[in-house]
């Protein structure tokens, strides 16, 4: 009698050793989620074991911020990215992230001063070392740019300063808008002035050279202006040598951005809406619905978006986020976010492998929601270059959704059919086949999409069978099932994708071996 009892005990505590197993699988190994997750790395998750659990739990693009440190440095993070993405076999992009024309103060005297409203202080773009009388600000032309009555923010606008008068040449007398301590080599804002200063820097140039040396995946651009902007870093990425060219993302974080987003989202491979900066140089308040329209832009223009800073940054210290940041995060999904970002949760935090656990988990229960699916019903196709592609690209989605297809596939030269496809947010799974390996890592960053190395040559029947054939032994459709395929015919003419097929998995033609 009492072995049974205890062999009772011990089947009980198997049962739910294993359900808890069970659950702690499908919480911390999910399926592929559609939003996907950039990570930055730094001193908490720049080694080999960190990284690795990161990417398995769910991150997808590694971002490195050139702010911060050395050639050297960046160098050796990027080698353990693409070790770890071996290892995992996950295609994990690597995002560069330039500084750009970051304006600080220079060091103190003091560790901090203490400053009342209405106490002045002289901002000078000489060198010197800061007093509670003089400050160096690190922008030349700042007493040429700012004018009387103009508001100066400093350290993310915890302290705000009005200008008194400018000399027009190195000094500009301020005065405190409020009290609080001022500390050296703070971030300034300047929300009123327009900035003359060029979008990339010496160092920003020295940085570029260092990456595209190293080809990475995408070059992101802090304090974009306006497109010319834009411009001026492409046409130094196409003459540099380097055989795989870097996309572009344009970070949205200035007024003039928010105004000229149109041109700014034509003219880049990708928008981050970067929400610190933004945040403080435009009234806060603005800020989520210009988040919200910057996304539906993104989408019609077939442009992937970041949603980035602060996600989650309660937990740069604490094991859980707050309350308010899953619904941040949850939001930014149900807004259509291609990605959300997370900064110091991941570079400097306490606990970056729970970070992306968590974010996972949250992106996972918000994509349930059938409203994150289909978000270009009423997407207009315009005359173009492009207009066929478009159209039937348009119309795999429509087919996919009317059949309640498994699968979308496609297979690509340039990418250009994923950027679209992804852009409409469809529920089916998105299978994006290429030859070029560089182009695998980078499409990673796309919403849905799942890519996959080809040889993308051969007749149209042939290349069909080849790639239904890899997802079926991947396990990723399934006999009976419908799924779309998009196609190019002839298969070798690039940036022509004009046939569309419907069909069920084992019916149609080049489904099996």
């Amino acid at each position: 009698m009492l072995r049974e009892i205890n062999r009772g005990r011990v089947e009980r505590f198997f049962l739910f050793y294993f359900a808890g197993q069970i659950y702690l699988y499908f919480y911390f190994k999910l399926p592929d989620m559609k939003t996907k997750i950039v990570a930055t790395l730094g001193p908490a998750s720049d080694q080999e074991e960190v990284l690795v659990q990161m990417i398995e739990a769910g991150v997808d693009v590694c971002r490195l911020n050139f702010s911060h440190g050395s050639h050297a440095y960046h160098e050796s993070v990027m080698e353990t990215v693409r070790r770890c993405s071996g290892l995992t076999a996950h295609p994990v992009a690597i995002l560069a992230d330039l500084q750009g024309p970051k304006i600080r103060l220079g060091d103190f005297e003091s560790d901090s001063y203490q400053l009342e409203a209405g106490d002045k202080m002289v901002f000078s773009s000489k060198p010197c070392l800061g007093t509670n009388e003089k400050v160096y600000i690190s922008y030349p032309s700042f007493a040429k740019d700012v004018k009387e009555g103009e508001t100066v923010l400093v350290d993310d606008g915890k302290l705000a300063f009005r200008v008194l008068s400018t000399n027009n040449t190195d000094e500009v007398v301020m005065e405190a808008v409020n009290g609080g301590i001022l500390y050296p080599r703070k971030g300034v804002n300047l929300p009123d002035t327009l900035i003359s200063l060029p979008s990339l820097t010496e160092k920003d140039l020295k940085d570029l050279d260092f990456i595209l040396e190293k080809e990475v995946h995408w070059i992101a651009l802090s304090f974009v202006r306006r497109a010319d902007d834009i411009h001026a870093l492409r046409a130094l990425i196409d003459a540099h040598p380097a055989k795989n060219k870097p996309m572009i993302i344009a970070k949205i974080e200035k007024p003039q951005a928010v105004k000229n987003i149109e041109a700014i989202i034509a003219a880049t491979d990708g928008i981050m809406v970067a929400r610190g900066d933004l945040g403080v140089e435009i009234p806060m308040q603005k800020v989520p619905m210009i988040q919200k329209k910057i996304i539906r832009l993104c989408q019609k223009a077939g442009k992937p978006v970041i949603v980035a800073t602060q996600m989650m940054e309660a937990m740069i210290e604490n094991i859980r986020p707050t309350r308010a940041e899953v619904s941040d995060v949850a939001n930014s999904v149900l807004d259509g976010a291609d990605a959300l970002m997370l900064s110091g949760e991941t570079s400097v935090g306490k606990y970056p492998v729970q970070t992306i656990r968590i974010m996972e988990s949250i992106i996972s229960q918000i994509e349930l929601d059938e409203t994150v699916f289909y978000q270009q019903k009423n997407y207009d196709l315009k005359p173009g270059p492009r207009f066929a592609t478009d159209a039937v690209l348009q119309n795999a989605v429509g087919l996919a959704q009317t059949a309640d297809a498994k699968a979308i596939v496609v297979v690509t030269h340039s990418g250009y059919s994923a950027f679209r496809l992804a852009s409409h947010r469809p529920k089916a799974g998105l299978y994006v086949f290429t030859h070029d390996p560089h182009l695998i890592h980078s499409l990673n960053l796309l919403w849905g999409v799942q890519t996959s190395w080809d040889e993308g040559t051969g007749d149209a029947e042939s290349l069909m069978r080849r790639v239904n054939t890899s997802l079926l032994d991947k396990n990723l459709i399934a006999e009976g099932q419908f799924i779309v395929n998009v196609l190019s015919t002839p298969a070798w003419k690039t940036g022509t994708s004009n046939t569309v097929r419907l069909g069920r998995v084992g019916e149609l033609r080049g489904d099996r071996r």
